[in-house]
Order: structure tokens, then sequence, then C-alpha cells
């Protein structure tokens, strides 16, 4: 089993910035891929980034978001700048113990608010 555990959102106005974090724990070697996922009230569920044997991001936040792993510390980042209102979201780390990020992701954390404001 993993747990992951996420912190960092909060509320912020658009233009800022916020950085997330996720401190996986547990059976680590299942997070051989660890991604960033955000739901939006109506919404369905949105792979934001992802970091494995590649780093994808999805179009909407290329060139705002930034995802980054310290293996040492067990941690994944996800630095969001030039936030806008659709940002706002709950936000979620997921991991996988597959390499490519293909599949689903089997381990998820309990989510933090990040909501942005004019």
């Amino acid at each position: 089993q993993v747990q992951l555990a996420e912190s960092g959102g909060g509320s912020v106005q658009a233009g800022g910035s916020l950085r997330l974090s996720c401190v996986a724990s547990g059976y680590t070697r299942s997070t051989s891929c660890m991604g960033w996922f955000r739901q939006a009230p109506g919404k369905e569920r949105e792979r934001v980034a992802s970091s494995g044997a590649i780093t994808t991001y999805a179009d909407s936040v290329k060139g705002r978001f930034t995802i980054s792993r310290d293996n040492a510390k067990l941690t994944l980042y996800l630095q969001m700048n030039s936030l806008t209102l659709e940002d706002t979201a709950m936000y979620y780390c997921a991991a996988t113990s597959n390499w490519w990020c293909a599949g689903g992701f089997n381990y998820w954390g309990q989510g933090t608010q990040v909501t942005v404001s004019s």
C-alpha cells in the first residue's frame, strides 16, 4: 500500500502562484509514475501533469505549471504560476507502479483545494 498526502493548497488571486506538495509513504516502489489531477465542481477529473518515464502536461497548464520530484524526500511537487480562475479545483496526487504512467492510477491522496479569485 501507498499513502499520499497533499499540502500547499489555498486561496490566491489570479496571476499568483502556489506550490503543491505530495509526500508518499508505505510501499513507495509502487510510485514509479506520479501525477497531479484536478476536479472542479461539475467537471470531469483532469490529469494536470505526470512524472514517470516522461513528463507530460495538460495543454491548459503548459508553460505555467511545473511538476517535479524529490526522490530522496519521496515528495512530488506542482509549481503553479500565472493562476487563472479556471485553475480553481480540488487537486489530487496519484501514483502508479507503471513507469510509463499507462493505465489507471492505483493510489490517491485526499486532495487539496486551490481557489483562484479575481
